[in-house]
């Protein structure tokens, strides 16, 4: 008899008539230990987040000075499309890694309260195993990103048509970036827009263009992203060339938006003073060299070229799709991801 077994048994009567009961005859003494209950740090950390979400929804809601659950609630806007987003997105790695019998966890969301304008910084799924067909990864990698859009496009034509069109202020506001994507939906639900005129979005058509940020960013072709996963199905061993110049495309970017936004700060300063000039569209550039940085801490980690698969044949279908996931990169592009002016 094990010393947990003693535990949960009461000692005999005098009486020798009477039997030692067992575990369902009478609860366990009072200090007898509890078992302590381990959740998951999946659900952990999703919890987390959703309150770190909710958060910033009742932010871009306006409601930060509501207290208590009502104003924390007020955040549903923002917080339930983008997580719905993001559940889909993630969900979508998982089921077709489970439909090829690829060893998969379930989602590790990263919450990141009070300093990301989302509230998280996405999710990740750990496969421990090398993914061995060209159509397994294809798979893999592209039904996160499609099945998230499938999600992000609705969202956003919904959350445009409760969005304002108005005068763009001359200074103190935040330029969200500009897709061809984005900029299509703009156009199909409020038409052709003033130039001295935006589109004032809505928490949801945030969320939305959150979501397609989220997923603009993992279609870099490069690594283990989703689209260094589609571009190494699709082209072979050709994507490690690739991926070795996609990690420098965030520096060409740093220069294209240094030349659009900060060169002409630094000619107006020249004639009239750095001391009248706002030097906030400095942020354009800086969006860039985080990334940059992102991507070079996975290079560290993961390696510049992408793990080899033992059957490198594609079928037509799935080429297509490698394809047209490819294109919904270029579609969801942004040059200059967000901006303070």
């Amino acid at each position: 008899m094990s010393s947990s077994d003693e535990q949960w048994r009461f000692p005999a009567p005098p009486d020798d008539s009477a039997t030692i009961a067992g575990p369902t005859s009478a609860p366990p003494p009072s200090d007898a230990p509890r078992a302590r209950v381990r959740w998951p740090l999946n659900v952990v950390l999703f919890a987390i987040t959703v309150w770190s979400v909710f958060e910033v929804g009742q932010t871009w809601n306006g409601q930060s000075e509501v207290p208590g659950l009502k104003g924390w609630l007020s955040g549903w806007s923002f917080a339930v499309p983008l997580l719905a987003i993001l559940l889909f997105h993630e969900f979508g790695h998982y089921i077709a890694a489970r439909i090829h019998r690829v060893p998969a966890s379930l989602p590790y969301f990263i919450p990141f309260p009070k300093l990301s304008p989302f509230g998280t910084f996405g999710a990740v799924i750990v496969m421990p195993n090398r993914i061995r067909s060209a159509n397994a990864l294809l798979d893999i990698g592209a039904a996160g990103p499609l099945a998230g859009m499938a999600v992000a496009i609705p969202v956003m034509i919904v959350g445009l048509l409760y969005s304002t069109v108005g005068p763009r202020s001359e200074s103190g506001f935040i330029q969200e970036g500009q897709s061809i994507l984005y900029w299509l939906l703009k156009r199909v639900v409020h038409g052709s827009i003033a130039q001295n005129q935006d589109v004032f979005l809505h928490p949801t058509a945030l969320a939305a263009w959150a979501g397609f940020l989220v997923t603009f960013l993992n279609l870099l072709p490069f690594g283990q992203l989703d689209g260094g996963h589609v571009a190494y199905a699709l082209l072979g061993k050709r994507q490690d060339r690739l991926g070795r110049f996609a990690v420098f495309l965030p520096l060409v970017m740093v220069g294209y938006n240094a030349w659009v936004h900060v060169r002409p700060i630094v000619l107006r300063g020249m004639h009239e003073g750095y001391g009248k000039q706002s030097w906030l569209p400095v942020s354009a550039a800086t969006v860039w060299i985080s990334i940059f940085v992102l991507l070079w801490i996975l290079r560290g980690v993961s390696g510049v070229d992408h793990p080899p698969v033992d059957d490198a044949r594609l079928s037509p279908k799935r080429r297509i799709v490698a394809i047209a996931t490819l294109a919904l990169f270029v579609l969801l592009f942004m040059p200059t991801p967000w901006a303070v002016f």
